[in-house]
C-alpha cells in the first residue's frame, strides 16, 4: 500500500500545511451591528478591514505559499489580495476563487442586530453559534461544503506538487512536534506545499469543529478547548499540517495536527 504523502496549507483560513486566514471585518467596529454579514451582504473591507488585511500581511511577509484558495465574496478577495502584495516569498500566484468557502448564511437573520440573533436563539433554546435561523445553513450544511472543498483543494494540490510531495511519517510529525516558538513560520519551514486559504469567522468556526471534532485533529500540547472553539477573531490565522492518502478516486486525510489556532499576533497594536 503507497504511504500517505504530506502537503501543506495555509485558513485561516492542507494536506499541506494550511495557515487558514479569516476574513478581516467588513464594517467598521464603530458601526458593526449586525449578527454577521453572512452570504447576502457582500460588502467590501472597511478602513479597518484593510488595515487588519496589511498587518496579517506584514505578519506572514517571510512566509511562502505555493497555493491561495479564498472565498468568491469580495471582503475574503481583498483580504487575500493584499496579503500576497505584502508577501516577500510568494508572487505571480493564481487566487483560486471557491465559492464553497462562503461564509455561512443567516438566512432572515442577516443584516440584522447581534441582539436580534440572541433572542432568536433563546427562544430556540440554542447558543447563537448552534442557532440556525429560517432559511440560514446548518451546521452539517458547512460541514458537508468544507468537506467538498477539501476533496478539489487535495486533488489541485496533488496535480500541481506531486514532485514535491513528501513521506508523512517526516514531513508530518516531524514539523508538529518541533517546539513552536510563536513566529509566523511556525510548523512549515521544511513543508513544500503551503496553501493560503482566506474565509470567513462564523464558517471558520465550523471548520475548526470539523477537523477537532470529525477528523479527529491532534491538538497542541495543553491547548486551552474554549479557545479551540471560540469566535475566529477578524484575520485570525489557524494552522494545520495535512497528510492525504488516497481512497479509490478521491484523497482523504490520513493525519492531521494543528500548529495553532485563532492566532492574533499582528492584530496587537489595535487590540491596545
Amino acid at each position: 500500500m503507497a504511504r500517505p504523502s504530506a502537503t501543506r496549507t495555509g485558513c485561516c483560513k492542507v494536506n499541506e500545511v494550511w495557515s487558514l486566514a479569516a476574513h478581516p471585518v467588513s464594517l467598521d467596529r464603530t458601526v458593526l451591528c449586525c449578527a454577521a454579514p453572512g452570504q447576502s451582504i457582500d460588502s467590501p473591507l472597511s478602513e479597518a478591514g484593510e488595515r487588519q488585511a496589511r498587518a496579517a500581511g506584514s505578519y506572514l511577509r517571510d512566509v511562502g505559499f505555493t497555493n491561495v484558495f479564498v472565498s468568491d465574496m469580495i471582503r475574503a478577495k481583498q483580504t487575500a489580495e493584499i496579503i500576497l502584495k505584502n508577501n516577500r516569498k510568494s508572487s505571480g500566484l493564481e487566487l483560486v476563487c471557491e465559492s464553497l468557502l462562503k461564509e455561512r448564511s443567516f438566512g432572515i437573520a442577516e443584516g440584522q442586530r447581534v441582539e436580534d440573533m440572541r433572542t432568536m436563539a433563546r427562544a430556540a433554546g440554542q447558543s447563537v453559534p448552534e442557532f440556525t435561523p429560517p432559511d440560514g445553513e446548518t451546521v452539517e450544511q458547512v460541514k458537508l461544503r468544507f468537506a467538498a472543498f477539501l476533496n478539489r483543494m487535495f486533488q489541485r494540490l496533488m496535480d500541481d506538487h506531486r514532485d514535491k510531495l513528501q513521506p508523512f511519517e517526516s514531513a508530518v510529525n516531524n514539523c508538529a512536534e518541533a517546539p513552536q516558538t510563536g513566529r509566523p513560520d511556525d510548523g512549515v519551514q521544511d513543508l513544500p506545499v503551503h496553501t493560503l486559504v482566506v474565509s470567513h469567522g462564523a464558517y471558520m468556526r465550523v471548520v475548526v469543529r470539523y477537523l477537532v471534532d470529525d477528523l479527529q485533529c491532534v491538538l497542541p500540547q495543553g491547548i486551552d478547548m474554549s479557545h479551540v472553539f471560540s469566535a475566529c477573531p477578524n484575520t485570525g490565522m489557524c494552522r494545520f499540517v495535512v497528510a492525504v492518502k488516497k481512497n479509490n478516486d478521491s484523497l482523504i486525510p490520513a493525519t492531521l495536527r494543528c500548529i495553532f489556532i485563532n492566532r492574533k499576533d499582528h492584530l496587537r497594536s489595535e487590540d491596545e
